[in-house]
């Protein structure tokens, strides 16, 4: 502004010079004529005489009317005054006309302009919200802790930087570069230390004149009061990133230094957990030095969650398969458990795991290396979504309703069994896991002593049909199961598995022709869990869920959001995705048979034997390259009236029914008993652990028991003779 006036002068002034030059020009000025006075007619511009003119008094003067007419000395005068009023009229003109534009015409502008200036509004961060189990246990909470913080213009105070670094015993360079820092806005408190103890709280509060620019507060961080349980699902919040911002989803606010959530449900639902941030207006000086806090707006807490998952069958889950790890040859092991009828995860477990408060606050470079290693076995990786295996004899299950579809085995079809199989001509002989074979089988009898050359039958029909039925025919009623597609379930990180048909074979190996063409052997290894299949747990899952009752659904975590008042503002949605194509008649043949596996295969049936409910099932043992074999077992129960499915994975445990069965038989136990309302502590004590204690909102555990006791009675008033409970189903069977 001052730029455009100090323009508008000189122009003027340029102005009003050339004005002047011009008058000047046009004027007449006598340099010698005075009235009384010689009138010089001339001065000589060469020299001057040297003998001045005589002069005689007795000369006439010339008149008036002889003499040349000459401008009065008043004239010139008047025209430079003119000029100079010309000038200042133009110079006063011109402020007059800018002040005016100032203060009227933009003087709202401006005004505005200065009180943002002046004022700064900066946000304080928000608590997040609580996540619960089903049953009300928390599993996330936030952990109130005493946090001191200074102003910005604290840095250039060393003598108060140097008390810092003595009371809170932090480098004074630690504590010159955090309040340095800018990750949280120019005018922002910088934190300085947190989870500070009270004593150096109340030290600080009680020497306030020594601390200029420091405060205390009590703020919130993330805590998780169980450890490690669950981490994998719930996965943990970590200090907001530049990316973080650039990536934030549309109505999500965050600010640099915020806590949003990193993997698991804190990522998945990062925007219904984080809260409403509060503001705190700063007057604030023209080098941005905070002069007086004007006003302060209290935070909002986020919306607190609630689970499908089951804290206690979830500790049960992860103390088995680790138990069955330690003794065993295992390296790893992962579980998943899925309510049958709304796709509810009640557990989801993988072992090693790790502890999500270790990422609270940051987590140091050598901890993250150390979790990236073979050794440490990968312990952040969930591997019941993203770890691929081959599903083993599990697959049995789908491989032999697709037979069933298609007509090329009944339920009365036998194959003999001699341990050697040559379908596919002498050159290549494919082996049954028992060498010296199991004789004459059915389907049913093929599915509990889970026999090779039954299936082998199978895939050879299929690839003799190929041309009329299609050279992926089984493998798209394999699909139909959820193989070979992501469950999109909401947690990252999940894997798709595969289903090999000939047409990924030929990409997989396009640089390798020789490999690329699809063979006999392929479909003959798919048909029984191997060859390039590759399936998750969370998968199998659902697939035997499917099998139970005939629908594929959607697996999810979330049951309800409750808003900072209490109030529900969403609950789950139930989606079924579809319905595989299959038959009853069919469904209920192959139910059958992975009934027997519970109830007739030897090595299963002591493991079953004990408990007031019954199952099925079926054991797999897949062989992988250069590795022990991997342990697995899939079921659902009760068997008449199926609630829940689950799937196990031992990697290099060996036998699936030495090792995973076992497994599977104690979780679903743990699970049958919540379903009744008896796992409670009691149940849990001899593993050492106390739930009751991490019980925060125990008027909803009240409720959800009371919302489930009134549907198990809607249940059985509605299906008849169909039992509610697993201990009367049980005494059916």
């Amino acid at each position: 502004m001052l730029t455009a006036i100090l323009v508008t002068v000189l122009v003027l002034a340029v102005a009003a010079v050339l004005i002047f030059v011009f008058l000047r020009s046009k004027g007449t000025i006598d340099s010698g004529a005075r009235k009384g006075k010689l009138n010089v007619k001339h001065i000589n511009s060469v020299g001057v005489a040297a003998k001045a003119p005589k002069v005689t008094t007795s000369a006439r003067m010339p008149d008036a009317s002889s003499r040349s007419v000459a401008a009065a000395p008043g004239d010139s005068l008047k025209m430079r005054f003119l000029a100079v009023g010309v000038i200042a009229g133009a110079a006063l003109t011109a402020l007059t006309g800018k002040l005016f534009s100032v203060q009227v015409l933009s003087g709202s502008d401006y005004q505005r302009q200065a009180e943002k200036n002046l004022y700064t509004t900066v946000a304080t961060p928000a608590p997040r919200g609580v996540v619960y189990d089903a049953q009300g246990i928390a599993l996330i909470t936030n952990r109130q802790v005493q946090t001191v913080l200074a102003d910005s213009d604290v840095a250039e105070n060393p003598d108060v930087m140097l008390r810092l670094s003595a009371v809170l015993g932090i480098p004074y360079n630690v504590v010159r570069n955090r309040i340095l820092d800018l990750t949280s806005g120019a005018q922002s408190q910088r934190v300085v230390a947190s989870d500070v103890s009270l004593r150096d709280i109340a030290y600080i509060n009680e020497h306030i004149d020594a601390f200029p620019g420091v405060v205390t507060q009590v703020r919130t961080t993330r805590s998780y009061p169980h450890g490690s349980l669950a981490a994998h699902v719930l996965g943990y919040a970590g200090t907001a990133s530049s990316d973080d911002l650039s990536k934030a989803a549309e109505g999500r606010d965050i600010e640099m230094g915020d806590a949003v959530g990193k993997a698991g449900i804190e990522s998945a639902y990062d925007d219904l957990l984080a809260g409403d941030h509060g503001q705190r207006v700063l007057v604030t000086d023209a080098k941005g030095a905070i002069q007086e806090v004007v006003s302060e707006t209290d935070p909002t807490k986020g919306n607190d969650l609630y689970l499908t998952l089951s804290a206690r069958v979830q500790h049960v889950a992860e103390e088995e398969i680790k138990k069955a790890v330690k003794s065993s040859t295992g390296k790893a092991a992962s579980i998943a458990v899925v309510d049958v009828e709304t796709g509810g995860v009640l557990a989801m477990a993988s072992y090693p795991t790790y502890e999500p408060e270790t990422f609270v606050g940051g987590v140091s470079q050598d901890v993250w290396d150390e979790y990236q290693t073979e050794a440490s076995r990968y312990p952040m990786l969930n591997r019941a979504i993203s770890g691929t295996y081959p599903a083993a004899s599990c697959f049995k299950a789908f491989t032999g309703m697709a037979g069933l579809t298609y007509g090329f085995v009944t339920t009365s079809t036998t194959v003999n069994c001699t341990g050697t199989w040559t379908g596919f001509g002498d050159d290549y002989p494919q082996k049954c896991w028992v060498s010296w074979g199991h004789g004459n089988v059915a389907l049913h009898q093929a599915i509990v002593d889970s026999c090779d050359v039954y299936f082998y039958e199978i895939a050879r029909s299929f690839y003799r049909q190929r041309e009329s039925i299609g050279t992926d025919a089984m493998q798209d009623f394999i699909k139909e199961f959820g193989f070979g597609s992501k469950t999109n379930i909401e947690i990252s990180g999940e894997s798709e598995g595969r289903v090999p048909t000939p047409e990924w074979k030929a990409e997989y190996f396009k640089d390798a022709p020789e490999q690329a063409q699809w063979l006999p052997g392929d479909i003959s290894n798919m048909v029984i869990g191997q060859g390039y299949v590759l399936v998750t747990p969370l998968q199998e899952a659902r697939a035997y869920a499917a099998i139970a009752s005939g629908k594929l659904m959607k697996p999810h975590f979330l049951h309800e959001v409750r808003n900072s008042i209490g109030d529900a503002v969403l609950s789950e949605t139930t989606e079924e995705v579809s319905r595989p194509e299959v038959s009853e008649a069919n469904l209920k043949a192959m139910r059958e048979a992975l009934h027997g596996v519970i109830t007739e295969e030897d090595a299963v049936v002591p493991l079953f034997s004990g408990y007031s409910w019954s199952a099925a099932g079926k054991t797999g043992t897949a062989q992988v390259s250069g590795k022990n074999d991997f342990a697995w077992f899939s079921m659902y129960a009760p068997y008449k009236n199926p609630r829940y499915a689950l799937s196990v994975c031992i990697e290099e445990g060996g036998s699936g029914a030495s090792v995973a069965a076992p497994v599977a038989a104690a979780v679903m136990d743990a699970v049958m008993k919540y379903e009744n309302g008896k796992l409670d502590d009691s149940a849990l004590k001899d593993m050492g652990y106390d739930f009751e204690a991490g019980i925060v909102d125990s008027s909803y555990a009240k409720a959800a028991k009371k919302k489930k006791k009134s549907s198990k009675k809607s249940s059985t008033s509605t299906s008849g003779s169909s039992s509610s409970s697993s201990d009367s189903s049980s005494s059916q069977e």
